[in-house]
């Protein structure tokens, strides 16, 4: 077992074959005949190491339909950020270092100067995911004091965070105004006091209302901060930079809107509809700015090299719109051509056929993708699935497909939809198709 032993080392592979051999008289005990074999016992040890060495975080297919699903990782890099992240990661950078003055210099300005031109505000700072950002935003401008929020956006996202929650464990008061369906300016005014610290506006990403509703705008609840000498903050979320509607997507807000509508202070994601890594994003006045700088709490938020390398390449991508399309994964995903999808469809059916066809009804639908990550809940976008249902009918069955194909060398994680297994193709591109394909034949049912 020498090359077991250069390969794991002596203290991994001896424990193995401990409880290999344990193993070994616990079924002799029982009354079964393992193989006893030298050959035997050295292959179950290098199988037995070979899968405690596997990496827990691996690559899988995301066909669920939603391009920034946040079990599955949210939004993919693009080229540039991932050929900077290896950069940095594998040899000393200027992190921390001016190479003008020869001095140390602020790790942010990597991102910041490009943060402000793109959104049109006075500075920006950036920490490791837009929680952590409202977080900072609210302990350094309202700690002991009262914020402003309308009863209609006290939102939960995901993993169970809450707005008023988040507001506790940053030491400020959340103070609700209005209803859930309608608030008026009149309701700001009236609950603004001597202990109000600043006006906050929490952009409903996750979920609609409709009908009977009402709601001030940006630029007057912006008016209503100023005459008061309060901070105006918005909590945009999702952290788009572009204008959808211009490219035949649904309307989102962008950044720039809310600092040109008046916004003190916006915060936002990185790994959103923005395209990039993990992160939570500040930009607005410059003196606000500063005090989040020297918060206490920054430095426990702030952006590692490997991240920051990644936020600076993706910002870049947004000074050639012209290329946007091509080069930053999430746009290239949710603009993806609907018959471009079906055409995948088309190609890949055979092969799924082949592998199943025999038990399994294999059939391509129209479906409805999704955006993702709380950004536009409402609305879909047209894509392609390949359905396989079991001819018995038996949702057992079903099932235990739908965990065969988790269990593959590349997990293809689908979602199970009336009757059947259903596998959007709008997040597989043709590389991606060839290698699913490719490991079909692997399939254990």
């Amino acid at each position: 077992m020498t090359a077991d032993v250069d390969q794991w080392g002596h203290g991994r592979v001896t424990e193995a074959l401990r409880e290999h051999l344990s193993d070994l008289r616990d079924s002799i005990t029982s009354g079964g005949s393992p193989d006893l074999g030298a050959q035997g016992i050295r292959e179950a040890v290098a199988t037995k190491l070979t899968v405690r060495s596997a990496s827990t975080l691996k690559p899988v297919f995301n066909l669920t339909g939603i391009v920034l699903h946040s079990n599955l990782g949210r939004a993919h890099l693009p080229e540039s950020a991932i050929a900077a992240v290896t950069a940095v990661a594998t040899r000393a950078s200027n992190l921390e270092f001016d190479l003008d003055s020869g001095k140390r210099g602020d790790r942010e300005s990597h991102v910041e100067a490009m943060l402000c031109e793109l959104t049109g505000a006075e500075a920006a700072t950036a920490v490791n995911n837009n929680a952590a950002a409202v977080l900072l935003a609210l302990n350094t401008l309202a700690m002991d004091r009262k914020v402003l929020v309308s009863r209609g956006e006290l939102v939960e996202i995901g993993g169970s965070f809450r707005v008023p929650e988040i507001m506790t464990r940053a030491g400020c008061l959340l103070k609700e105004v209005g209803a859930t369906n309608r608030t008026h300016a009149k309701d700001y005014e009236a609950a603004i006091d001597g202990e109000t610290a600043l006006l906050m506006k929490v952009h409903t990403s996750n979920y609609r209302i409709e009908g009977f509703t009402a709601r001030p705008g940006e630029k007057e609840l912006a008016r209503i901060a100023g005459h008061h000498g309060l901070p105006f903050m918005i909590d945009l979320g999702s952290g788009n930079l572009i204008d959808f509607g211009a490219l035949g997507l649904p309307e989102e807000p962008t950044v720039a809107d809310a600092i040109s509508n008046g916004a003190d202070l916006v915060t936002f994601s990185g790994d959103k509809l923005l395209g990039g890594p993990q992160a939570g994003l500040v930009a607005g006045r410059a003196d606000l700015i500063a005090q989040l700088k020297a918060n206490p709490l920054k430095r426990a938020l702030r952006l590692d090299k490997m991240t920051l390398a990644a936020l600076a390449e993706t910002l870049k991508l947004y000074s050639h719109p012209e290329k946007l399309r091509e080069t930053l994964p999430t746009l290239r995903l949710i603009t993806r051509d609907a018959h471009d999808i079906r055409a995948v469809a088309k190609a890949v059916q055979p092969a799924f056929e082949a592998v199943l066809g025999g038990d399994y009804s294999v059939g391509i639908e129209a479906a409805h993708s999704q955006i993702g990550s709380g950004s536009l809940p409402v609305e879909t976008l047209p894509s392609s699935a390949i359905t396989l249902a079991p001819l018995s009918g038996d949702d057992r069955e079903l099932r235990q497909l739908s965990s065969a194909f988790r269990q593959l060398p590349r997990p293809v994680i689908g979602r199970i939809h009336d009757g059947a297994l259903w596998l959007d193709l709008r997040c597989l591109e043709d590389e991606d198709a060839t290698q699913l394909v490719a490991q079909l034949r692997e399939l254990e049912l």
